[in-house]
């Protein structure tokens, strides 16, 4: 019995070790055994509310994150100050005055100035593009235009790409033909009645005019007047007001590279959203797919070879003040950072990654990425990057987006529905399983993505 036993030992020895189990396959069992930070959004929307830049609460955010992200045990976490804009909505009514008298639903865009006091009351024209309001000419002056084009809802952002512009560049493009105001119908795709907001950019060398989005029924209802040839007038009043430039901070966290910590590899989101609602989708379920992920690889003892390094921006909605202070004050390190990702993009499934960089970047990460095949996670596209970490395109660093499913997304992106139910956190875990392999995979390559080329640094 001695003699078996003695061999069984010598046998055991001799036997190969067990492989230990693949970073991502570690990841991926961990992510799904979780709640996605759920926790997080829940926090943020529950506790916290509405975080638009220059409010008390965006302040509390940036505090209680900066607080959770020291219990991870990572290397460094910090803020660094930013200087954002302060903008209050105040008041807002609206109605139609003929050829019928009823109230209409909307909200002022962020930024718009004010009407008088008295509020403003003139005819409405309607048109569907720019190129179509240029056409009317000398009619549009002393009116307000109803920009109303209909928002096509997919699993990407085409669609709303298609439409933004008229809410951001539409009312100085209307105000250089001498409307008073301007109405934009709401860039959603549910049609309940809900307006969504969001930010204007007014150009230099026109008028200021004000501005507001109009519930899509809302718009459809004028729509159809205009049609049969009626005219239609309506009283505006709206009371928002531009503050001085207030603090605030972007929040930093790292986990720091066990061979090449100067080299970075960027998790970003923002902490701020508008004032309605309390920022779930946009962009509180970024925040806890950054957080989450990083406390994962942080728990797991997963330490690639080079630093990951979290970036919770303040004021992406309506100046991009944390992403351009961040290129800015770190300029001389740019260099250093092989890739940036952002996730915002709300909290449906993940479909995979989008990236802007140089030659064979795509395949790099398809073979970064193809653990979460089963998931069908894993599709690569180009043309990645994300509004916070743009300023670091003329810099050459590869952009990447963590793509999402955002077929429900505008729904309730901006509105008083984007709320913590239209999270779950189910999908929320895949997303941080999906954005640790593509975090760790990126930090651990032996060879960095190739940076953008020098023609293509300008948008």
């Amino acid at each position: 019995m001695r003699l078996l036993a003695a061999l069984a030992a010598l046998c055991a020895l001799a036997a190969p070790a067990a492989p230990p189990e693949a970073p991502a396959s570690r990841i991926l069992g961990a992510a799904l055994a979780g709640s996605g930070g759920f926790e997080i959004v829940e926090h943020l929307c529950d506790r916290v509310g509405p975080r638009l830049s220059g409010s008390p609460a965006l302040d509390l955010a940036i505090r209680d994150m900066a607080a959770r992200m020291r219990t991870f045990k990572l290397h460094r976490v910090w803020t660094e100050p930013v200087s954002v804009p302060h903008w209050e909505r105040g008041a807002f009514q609206a109605a139609l005055t003929a050829p019928v008298s009823v109230p209409l639903v909307g909200l002022a865009l962020g930024g718009s100035v004010p009407t008088p006091d008295e509020g403003i009351d003139a005819e409405v024209i309607e048109a569907a593009s720019f190129e179509e309001l240029t056409a009317k000419g000398e009619a549009v002056r002393g009116k307000i235009v109803l920009w109303n084009r209909r928002m096509v809802a997919g699993s990407n952002m085409d669609g709303y790409g298609q439409v933004s512009p008229l809410r951001s560049k539409g009312p100085s493009e209307a105000a250089k033909l001498g409307a008073v105001a301007t109405l934009v119908r709401s860039l959603g795709t549910a049609d309940l009645r809900l307006p969504h907001t969001g930010a204007l950019h007014y150009a230099e060398d026109v008028p200021k005019i004000p501005a507001a989005a109009l519930a899509a029924e809302d718009a459809e209802r004028i729509h159809r007047f205009l049609a049969h040839g009626e005219r239609v007038r309506v009283h505006l009043r709206m009371t928002p007001r531009s503050l001085p430039d207030a603090p605030s901070a972007n929040v930093l966290a790292e986990l720091r590279g066990r061979d090449k910590p100067e080299e970075i590899v960027v998790l970003g989101a923002h902490l701020d959203s508008w004032d309605v609602g309390c920022g779930a989708v946009d962009d509180g379920a970024g925040v806890a797919i950054v957080m989450e992920a990083m406390r994962l690889l942080r728990a797991l003892d997963l330490r690639p070879r080079r630093t990951l390094r979290v970036i919770l921006f303040t004021n992406e909605e309506n100046g991009l003040a944390g992403g351009k202070a961040y290129a800015r004050d770190h300029a001389e390190e740019l260099a250093r950072h092989v890739a940036a990702i952002e996730v915002d993009s709300g909290a449906g499934r993940p479909l995979g990654a989008s990236i802007t960089a140089g030659a064979g970047a795509v395949e790099q990460l398809q073979a970064i990425l193809r653990p979460l095949t089963a998931l069908e996670a894993s599709a690569v596209e180009t043309g990645g990057g994300g509004a916070d970490i743009s300023a670091m395109k003329a810099a050459g660093v590869p952009l990447i987006g963590l793509r999402q499913d955002t077929y429900h997304y505008f729904d309730w992106h901006h509105t008083e529905a984007d709320t913590v139910d239209k999270v779950d956190p189910a999908l929320l875990a895949r997303n941080v399983a999906a954005l640790a392999i593509l975090a760790y995979g990126l930090a651990d390559a032996a060879e960095v993505p190739a940076r953008i080329p020098e023609d293509q640094r300008k948008d």
